[in-house]
């Protein structure tokens, strides 16, 4: 696999899209054909892609083309100009295709929040871990992947447990516990370095994996709970919305942290590589005798050198920017119980109140 150009990875989700297509032909129910098909908004779907696409080709290239540039300034306006449009598109429309009073409900809100915080968490750390390796730890993109597969079959396991569990415990227990775990496993991987193993990080990413299951099923069930029956429908396509608009942000905003916390590091690191520096003086000294082995001259040894230590504060400053976003992630999943509360709340107080009218 490592042989293939990268674009090749955006191939492998065709056949299991068209796996999932013939399954749902054999295995889901049909639409009665005498209901009322809603019509789909199509303008408000061409003025959302609109958003989303150019907020995330803002974000993206503000970095590198500069946030004061031209391109990126105005890819922001874009976003702005479309998500008003979209936010008055769905005020007004008939048969919206996000309806808006959703958000009215606080602990359908606060579910929404953790969806976001949750999708934000589970695209980001599977962006973050697989970079590292191989920009840190030199694996090959073979070995990044084989060290995320434990993670795939602990999932395996864990979803259903935690669906059997779901109908037992409340859903607050549930997904405040999951969001806890996750964020343990997010602590634990700030602590990396260029010689963590690779099993220690295939455990640490297990656990994350083992929160992520204990919450999916309780925080659908959850946040649909609270809702009328007449907004199910858009409430479930809400939630799914907001995780992945969580994934496509939190993956975005990760990245450009983790830019601007290299430079940072990079920044500070290199401020202090001063003659006075004895462990600086220290590799140049064994970074030019290995140069002068290798039959460089006294000017070369001194270039070689100095470009090796480049790089190795250049490695430096990028584990540390690594670092910095995983312990970022921990700080969200906590946060994110916070909406927990508020969401479990909302259901205990349900679940009194229908106590007290069947008695």
């Amino acid at each position: 696999m490592d042989s293939f150009n990268w674009r090749f990875l955006f191939y492998l989700g065709i056949p299991f899209g068209l796996g999932g297509m013939a399954l749902a032909h054999l295995f889901l129910p049909g639409r009665d054909p005498l209901a009322a098909r809603p019509k789909l908004d199509w303008q408000a779907m061409v003025i959302l892609s609109v958003f989303l696409l150019a907020l995330l080709q803002g974000l993206s290239s503000g970095q590198r083309a500069g946030w004061e540039s031209n391109p990126v300034l105005g890819c922001f306006a874009l976003s702005l100009a479309a998500g008003a449009a979209f936010l008055c598109r769905e005020l007004t429309a008939r048969e919206p295709l996000l309806d808006l009073r959703l958000f009215r409900n606080g602990p359908f809100a606060a579910a929404s929040v953790v969806s976001f915080v949750l999708g934000a968490g589970l695209f980001g750390s599977t962006y973050l871990l697989p970079v590292f390796v191989q920009q840190i730890q030199g694996y090959t993109p073979t070995q990044a992947g084989l060290l995320l597969m434990p993670a795939g079959f602990a999932l395996v396991v864990v979803f259903p447990l935690a669906g059997a569990l779901s109908d037992k415990l409340s859903p607050g227990l549930m997904i405040g516990f999951g969001l806890a775990v996750f964020a343990y496993s997010s602590w634990l991987t700030s602590h990396v370095t260029a010689g963590t193993a690779f099993w220690t990080l295939a455990w640490w990413t297990v656990i994350s994996r083992i929160g992520m299951g204990a919450v999916f099923p309780s925080l659908s069930a959850a946040s649909l709970k609270v809702l009328p029956p007449h907004l199910l429908a858009q409430g479930s396509g809400a939630m799914n919305f907001t995780r992945q608009l969580g994934g496509a942000l939190g993956t975005g905003l990760l990245s450009v942290l983790l830019e601007r916390r290299t430079i940072l590091h990079g920044e500070a690191f290199a401020a202090t590589q001063t003659p006075d520096n004895a462990a600086t003086a220290e590799y140049l000294g064994q970074a030019s005798r290995i140069m002068a082995e290798l039959g460089l001259s006294g000017p070369e040894q001194g270039a070689a050198a100095g470009w090796l230590l480049g790089q190795a504060v250049y490695a430096q400053s990028s584990a540390a920017a690594f670092r910095d976003g995983f312990l970022l992630t921990a700080i969200a999943f906590v946060a994110a119980i916070i909406p927990t509360i508020i969401l479990q709340r909302a259901i205990s107080s349900a679940g009194r109140s229908r106590l007290v009218s069947d008695r």
